[in-house]
């Protein structure tokens, strides 16, 4: 199979044996593939793939055909359309994905919005209602609001009943993001705009005390990306009289069984969104598997709203 490769930090295109499935696994026939941030860090050897994955090809979500089962494997069929997050791998002509970890594409997404859909709204969706306890009536404020996270974040919290605020840098996109239910703002003074409930944290450090200035009594912080920065001073006082909270987490790593609550979740709470066309993915560009390096430079370049997907 061909597949995308991190060889020297650089991105190609490279022949590699075809994987076969496991007790209880799915091949997939890689139909559309979304880039992340993870798959910038891991090119730059900063977030290595965990154990059992490949470490020399990215990719985190995958959408594509159900090809060939592995023993026990009984929840899909061939030739079945499905999605799913990957520890990597996904950028692929074929890849091999625990059953328990896959979901059925919603009939009216195309490849290139389902394979932009697992990571972007599982992170979305884990964050601000699993960990944070995001309710109707809330205030959210997305910190980084035209990223796939961002965007799917907006969407997710909007269906909800919460009220959104969303931090947007370039001003062409702010148009963009309002249409998606929030209010955007230039990520400067966006502090004089709260008190908020929960905070979605996506680019890190510099935000973190305008953070909790910004926070209502009671509200939590999500800290889910730091590609501006990892480490912050934060007045203690403040974060008591508040009594607020502060999480981080990370989905790539987790073992199995929490990934797959992830999906069920998933599947429960968010796929009939799209099925009744209440969410969608924003696809800001796609890119065949051959031009892999170029849709890496695109997404590094950023200034889009939504997804960059490479099709299989």
């Amino acid at each position: 199979m061909r597949a995308v490769t991190i060889r020297d930090k650089g991105i190609s295109v490279e022949e590699h044996p075809d994987p076969t499935p496991g007790a209880g696994e799915v091949l997939v026939r890689v139909r559309a593939a979304g880039l992340n941030g993870a798959d910038m860090m891991q090119r730059r050897g900063l977030y290595p793939a965990p154990p059992g994955s490949p470490q020399d090809i990215p990719g985190l979500e995958l959408a594509g055909e159900v090809q060939a089962l592995g023993e026990g494997a009984t929840r899909f069929a061939l030739g079945d359309r499905v999605m799913a997050i990957t520890g990597g791998g996904g950028q692929a002509e074929l890849a091999v994905v625990h059953e328990r970890q896959l979901m059925p594409v919603p009939a009216l997404l195309d490849w290139p919005q389902a394979g932009g859909l697992p990571e972007v709204f599982t992170t979305a969706h884990d964050a601000i209602f699993t960990q944070a306890g995001l309710r109707p009536g809330e205030r959210l404020l997305v910190q980084g609001g035209a990223g796939g996270v961002g965007t799917a974040a907006i969407q997710l919290a909007r269906a909800a009943g919460a009220q959104v605020t969303a931090t947007v840098r370039n001003e062409s996109l702010r148009e963009d993001v309002r249409a998606l239910g929030a209010q955007a703002l230039d990520p400067e003074g966006f502090a004089e705009h709260g008190p908020f409930d929960v905070v979605l944290e996506l680019v890190g450090a510099p935000n973190l005390a305008d953070n909790l200035a910004a926070l209502a009594t009671g509200g939590r912080i999500v800290v889910i990306g730091v590609s501006a920065g990892a480490k912050s001073e934060i007045n203690l006082l403040a974060l008591m009289g508040k009594r607020a909270r502060i999480h981080g987490s990370t989905l790539r790593a987790r073992p199995l069984e929490e990934k797959a609550l992830t999906a069920r979740l998933l599947e429960r709470e968010v796929l009939p969104l799209f099925q009744a066309g209440a969410v969608k993915v924003p696809v800001a560009q796609t890119f065949p598997l051959e031009r892999a390096a170029d849709a890496y430079e695109c997404f590094a370049a950023g200034g889009k709203l939504g997804k960059i997907v490479l099709t299989v």
